[in-house]
């Protein structure tokens, strides 16, 4: 179900974190940071921090925000959850030159962890974009909802027997196709090229279901999600 596939991305997880417990809030604050790792990594780096330096201040943002207990503050009543993100990661910048003459980053610890190489290989094949700083997160955001979401439909169609049809089928998700380019696809998984087109329209609606659950569980009012998607699109 899309709640539990974007468990990561949802407000009880922002509140959970700035309760107390140190196993609640360390867990809420890696979910988080697998939701929204690569969005801060990225506007860090556009902020002319180099690649190690992006690193380990990605590093230390989350550790920080554990530390200082900063998601007790955040409310989903104060908006969308993006904006609060962004607002921290500003504000820790901004702050970042005292930071530098700590011992070691993150007080010593290391509480999250992402694929660094990937970060760094995403960030350099991006196309040059003079975006202002939050259109830029707000990208940055969205691609990485997206691709959780193409993860979570790979595992439910996997669960499903159905791994070898969704890797011939993926390429279909992200442009509209004629019947006619489904001929190799369905060569290839011995059905009819309508079949393939039935799969792929259910796919895509699919697709959309699980984007959809995950956006709305960062806004407060779900009567926004119309908007938030237009905005995010756009």
């Amino acid at each position: 179900m899309p709640d539990a596939v974007f468990a990561t991305t949802h407000w009880s997880v922002v509140l959970r974190a700035g309760g107390t417990g140190s196993v609640a809030r360390h867990e809420a604050l890696e979910a988080l940071c697998r939701a929204y790792w690569y969005p801060v990594y990225a506007q860090i780096r556009r902020r002319e921090h180099s690649e190690h330096d992006a690193q380990d201040l990605t590093q230390d943002f989350f550790a920080c925000l554990l530390r200082r207990e900063s998601f007790a503050s955040a409310s989903p009543a104060k908006g969308r959850f993006r904006s609060y993100l962004l607002g921290a990661l500003d504000h820790f910048l901004s702050d970042v030159r005292s930071r530098e003459h700590a011992t070691k980053r993150g007080g010593g610890q290391a509480p999250v962890s992402f694929d660094v190489l990937e970060a760094e290989e995403r960030y350099r094949s991006e196309p040059r974009v003079d975006d202002t700083p939050a259109k830029a997160f707000d990208r940055h955001w969205l691609l990485a909802v997206l691709d959780a979401g193409l993860r979570a439909l790979e595992t439910e169609q996997a669960a499903a027997g159905k791994a070898e049809q969704f890797a011939r089928l993926k390429p279909f998700l992200a442009c509209e196709t004629d019947t006619g380019d489904y001929r190799e696809a369905a060569i290839a998984l011995g059905v009819k090229t309508g079949t393939v087109a039935v799969a792929v329209h259910r796919l895509r609606q699919r697709y959309q279901q699980i984007i959809r659950a995950a956006v709305q569980q960062t806004l407060f009012n779900p009567e926004e999600l119309d908007d938030e998607l237009r905005h995010l699109f756009g």
